[in-house]
């Protein structure tokens, strides 16, 4: 088998048309030390397959979880889908032994760097989308995501998120995070709570939730992966 069937292989999908896998596979830095030869990288594929996977990850978690509010799906969606679990899946399934690299990028040990692997599992999820459509996806995340998420949920690691974002905030700006209530509805029985945390003035995400708590540990959620997607794009673009 070539190195694509190989892939193949480990993800349980043969592509209809392989150009789509190999180009999940091209790193930016590959097509600037190759630009006659290879058109296009893996951002683009990458962009596509984020979406995919809130999507996927979000209606995995609706449908298991029945009972679970709002605020409690986003913070377990939030761990699924961050960086280090992404990349978590790329290594199991040998992703980064296929990437392909530019020379520098190869040297700094781009191969097993976690925003490396999170984009280009992305991208992957991206190709098998466009490739084989969303019953591909799901079959290959439903065993991916089965047991990471019951090891979050054995060891809480969803509900972090309030610490998590405060000792990022206070090594970043000194500062320490602040949570407002900006609405509540309902009946006094069932109140839903939306919640913004602040770092100075600015809105790093929002939550909502039946208690103000649950609410805050959403937005704490939301703020960590928009963290992530930063820290990935200054990472690309360095």
């Amino acid at each position: 088998m070539n190195e694509l069937q190989s892939l193949e292989h480990n993800l349980q999908i043969t592509f209809r048309d392989r150009s789509l896998l190999e180009r999940a596979l091209t790193h930016s830095s590959f097509v600037n030390e190759n630009p006659d030869s290879v058109p296009e990288d893996n951002e683009r594929l990458e962009f596509l397959g984020d979406a995919v996977l809130d999507f996927v990850v979000g209606a995995y978690l609706y449908n298991r979880f029945p009972d679970l509010e709002e605020g409690e799906l986003t913070s377990l969606r939030a761990a699924l889908v961050r960086s280090s679990t992404l990349a978590g899946f790329a290594r199991r399934l040998e992703i980064g032994h296929f990437l392909r690299l530019g020379l520098g990028e190869e040297e700094s040990g781009g191969r097993d760097r976690t925003p490396r692997l999170c984009a280009a599992f992305e991208a992957v999820i991206g190709a098998i989308y466009l490739d084989q459509g969303l019953d591909e996806v799901q079959a290959l995340m439903d065993p991916l995501v089965g047991p990471t998420l019951d090891n979050i949920r054995e060891k809480s690691l969803h509900k972090d998120a309030k610490s998590e974002f405060q000792v990022w905030s206070q090594a970043k700006f000194n500062i320490t995070p602040r949570y407002e209530v900006i609405d509540e509805s309902g009946p006094d029985h069932a109140k839903e709570f939306l919640v913004q945390v602040l770092v100075g003035r600015d809105v790093w995400g929002s939550g909502s939730g039946s208690s103000k708590q649950t609410a805050a540990q959403a937005a704490a959620a939301e703020a960590l992966e928009r963290i992530e997607q930063t820290e990935k794009i200054l990472d690309e673009a360095g």
